[in-house]
């Protein structure tokens, strides 16, 4: 689970609505550099998304000397402008800028701020072996072990004076000052000495929201949610010994029925799910896939009575995971998997293909730098409008870990999303949350959420106009 940072950042907007604010646009020079889609320098580009939930995050810059050296970054913005701060976001132990100094149109650099070291200023030198060995978390980007994780924060460097026509900023790290992994996750620069914050990027109506309300069924685990197209019918997974079981439970006015347990449904020796289900057909997933076939390890299934029908596949089908997660539209034609192969931005991504005349899927295309981050896009609900798409992501700025966001396609090549918006502060929390699944028809979101290390199914009533794209 990500560190969350004890201050509401969340709800702070960018203060001051006359301030200007720009973040770093280009890249100038830089000591160190990872390389690749994820903890690469270029992660420190842009607004921040590892912030306010803070944390070890593929989307932020881990420089190769991050436990004890010293680094340098310099970025350039997009066009001049006066400067009173500079704010460096440091999701990982945070504490370490060392020198800021300015540039200005000319190509003068001068300092504006430095830190000052005393006798009480903490240094760290690591003696841990620099093997290169450990991993973190997605096991393709090889980074040295470190000390536990803590304190993410914001250096905001107010500037003694207002310097004018700046286009570029150097900082200066001294990573002895703290033990631990570093990681930087924005630079910004603003004209005004209020203290520049972000904020989750939602809408006023998913805060409206009343909380999320837990649903209990039988009070045991539940996983992968989803419902018929009326409302009436609830299919989810949970795991049993080493397979996952599937069940069913009916609506009954406002509550739901006993889970009914569904055999023809758990068919597979280990996993079995329900990803959609569609006037006379469900989307089933667990089977194993087969790489040289194309087959995707997903199966199409009459509802009545659960006979099993076409396998779904994809030419040139790969994925890095034993499973993925799917969401079809209800005429067949367009199919999203959230996968990770070669061709990811970093973690599981979200790529679509389209049905082919003889039923199978063509080449998987990504859908995109916007809705993909480096860090891992899951779960996927597409909405009967075909534009509107659901999913879980920990790769945008949230509010702790994996929470829940909606995407709205912007034109007919499925490439073009629209930036992801947080389901807000009654949805989300610091937890886990996933598998989102809306019935339309009652105007209800379900969805996943980890309460003390078990998955529980949550609901809460959102309306179509609110959630759909307009």
């Amino acid at each position: 689970m990500k560190t969350k940072i004890s201050f509401l950042l969340c709800w702070f907007l960018l203060n001051g609505q006359a301030q200007q604010v720009q973040w770093a646009h280009k890249l100038i020079k830089y000591s160190s550099d990872l390389g690749g889609k994820q903890f690469g320098i270029k992660r420190i580009l842009g607004r921040p998304d590892a912030f306010p939930q803070g944390g070890v995050s593929p989307n932020a810059w881990t420089p190769k000397n991050a436990l004890d050296g010293h680094e340098t970054v310099e970025v350039s913005f997009e066009k001049p402008q006066n400067v009173k701060q500079v704010a460096v976001f440091e999701n990982v132990n945070a504490g370490c800028v060392w020198r800021i100094s300015v540039g200005d149109v000319s190509g003068k650099y001068q300092t504006v701020w430095s830190r000052k070291r005393d006798w009480k200023t903490p240094t760290y030198k690591a003696t841990i072996p620099a093997d290169r060995n450990y991993y973190f978390r997605r096991k393709r980007r090889k980074i040295q072990e470190a000390p536990e994780l803590m304190n993410p924060g914001i250096e905001h460097a107010i500037l003694d004076q207002t310097y004018t026509d700046i286009v570029s900023v150097k900082v200066e790290f001294d990573f002895s000052l703290w033990p631990g992994q570093k990681q930087i996750d924005a630079i910004g620069i603003s004209d005004s000495e209020v203290p520049l914050w972000v904020q989750v990027n939602t809408k006023a109506a998913f805060e409206q929201c009343a909380p999320a309300q837990p649903i209990s069924l039988d009070a045991k685990e539940v996983n992968n949610v989803c419902l018929s197209a009326d409302g009436k019918k609830m299919f989810f997974n949970r795991l049993e010994g080493q397979q996952d079981q599937m069940y069913s439970a009916v609506k009954i006015g406002q509550d739901w029925s006993q889970p009914v347990s569904e055999p023809a449904l758990s068919s597979n020796e280990r996993f079995n799910f329900v990803e959609a289900v569609s006037g006379d057909w469900l989307l089933k997933g667990g089977n194993s896939y087969n790489k040289n076939l194309g087959e995707t390890g997903f199966q199409l299934y009459r509802l009545s009575g659960y006979v099993p029908g076409e396998l779904i596949k994809v030419t040139g089908y790969n994925n890095y995971g034993e499973t993925a997660d799917a969401a079809l539209s209800n005429d067949l034609k367009t199919l999203v998997l959230a996968i990770e192969s070669d061709f990811t931005q970093g973690g599981s991504d979200f790529y679509y293909a389209q049905r082919k005349d003889d039923g199978t899927y063509g080449l998987l295309q990504n859908l995109g730098k916007v809705i993909n981050s480096a860090d891992e896009e899951i779960t996927p609900q597409l909405l009967s409008d075909n534009q509107t798409l659901l999913f879980s992501s920990c790769g945008f700025s949230s509010f702790g870990n994996y929470d829940l966001y909606v995407s709205y396609r912007l034109d007919d090549t499925w490439k073009n999303w629209s930036e992801p918006v947080n389901l807000g502060s009654k949805i989300n929390t610091d937890s886990f949350e996933g598998c989102p699944y809306y019935d339309a028809v009652g105007e209800r979101l379900y969805f996943i959420r980890s309460v003390d290390g078990t998955m529980k199914l949550f609901s809460v009533a959102i309306p179509k106009q609110e959630l759909l794209k307009k």
